[in-house]
């Protein structure tokens, strides 16, 4: 076990590093500074925590009985919890009053006895998962949009919970093990994210933009869903309005004569997905259409004549939503259309 834990450890290093040059790029979270700075945190204090494991368990260093290491054990769960909430609720801007009164048990960490803060962490660690799974359940209305991604930080909250059972018996285990559980949990939760991220790569803000619709009262009263649900798909069919790179939710508000509010509840209500899905799907169908009636063209010049801002955005966007690239697309649907049998032309 204590292998696997190891291999573990630098997964889990690497794979923060990863996700802070990747995932939190400030593409994705452009509105949402408080989330990217609590987000590389939380990636930071994980893959500290994997460090001084690895020292332990590899080096035989007693790091974890450490005052840095408290400190670690502290700021993971209040930080997760900020990180959440500026994604679940941004209006409330959670990291810059709220936030003082979580950092709190950090400070007193490492003053606290190693198996004492071992307790305490985790028991503090229990608390904020609960509040976390009760602002979740006021999603549930939106739960169909994230079906696979909810399954997943289902998976993630078990692992979570198991850990914090452990914190509290940690004495009753013997030697290292402790150490390594959590050593493995620490990797499972990253292997899972990465996984979350590759089904959903603008998953943060989908979710803040469901969780806008969820909290708001409704304000689409007096609206003609039916009508503006039409005007829309007229936009992008006729008008082919998802070529401009530069669309915006409000600028396509503006043009159907509706706010940004009542476009964003419209899209996550009545179609199911937020502004940025609904977006990334009009190209992406845009795209495979060109794929195969230019077969000469280049993927890059299809992708940027669909609206898409560079290569790696359409490459990204088309296997989220495809499951392959652009030119695996291309290659097997001409492949196709030349196996088919041509209908007999004789008189």
């Amino acid at each position: 076990m204590t292998s696997l834990a190891l291999l573990f450890t630098g997964f889990s290093v690497v794979s923060a590093l990863l996700l802070a040059l990747t995932h939190f790029r400030t593409a994705n979270y452009s509105s949402e500074r408080g989330a990217k700075a609590s987000g590389l945190l939380l990636l930071a204090a994980l893959a500290g925590l994997q460090a001084v494991h690895w020292a332990w368990l590899y080096l035989d260093l007693p790091w974890t009985n450490t005052g840095g290491y408290q400190l670690l054990l502290f700021v993971v769960a209040p930080v997760f919890w900020v990180y959440s909430q500026c994604i679940l609720r941004p209006d409330a801007a959670p990291w810059r009053v709220q936030s003082l009164a979580h950092a709190v048990p950090a400070m007193i960490a490492p003053w606290l006895e190693p198996d004492i803060a071992l307790s305490v962490a985790f028991s503090v660690g229990a608390g904020y998962l609960l509040a976390l799974g009760r602002d979740v359940y006021r999603l549930r209305a939106e739960r169909e949009q994230f079906v696979r991604e909810i399954a997943l930080l289902g998976v993630i909250v078990v692992i979570a919970v198991g850990v914090t059972v452990l914190g509290v018996v940690r004495a009753e285990l013997p030697g290292k093990t402790f150490f390594e559980l959590y050593a493995i949990a620490i990797g499972l939760a990253f292997f899972l994210i990465q996984g979350v991220l590759a089904l959903r790569p603008q998953l943060a803000g989908e979710v803040t933009e469901a969780a806008k619709a969820s909290y708001a009262n409704s304000t689409l009263t007096h609206i003609d869903c039916p009508a503006l649900l039409d005007r829309l798909d007229g936009l992008m069919s006729t008008e082919h309005l998802f070529e401009d790179g530069e669309l915006s939710l409000a600028a396509l508000a503006a043009r159907l004569g509706v706010s940004s509010h009542q476009l964003s509840e419209l899209m996550n209500v009545h179609l199911g997905k937020s502004f940025a899905r609904f977006l990334r799907e009009q190209r992406v169908a845009a795209a495979r259409r060109m794929l195969v009636a230019e077969p000469s063209a280049s993927v890059l010049s299809v992708g940027l004549s669909v609206g898409f801002s560079a290569q790696s955005n359409f490459y990204e966007a088309f296997r989220e939503i495809e499951g392959m690239t652009p030119g695996q697309f291309r290659k097997l649907t001409l492949m196709a259309s030349m196996s088919r049998p041509k209908p007999d032309q004789s008189p």
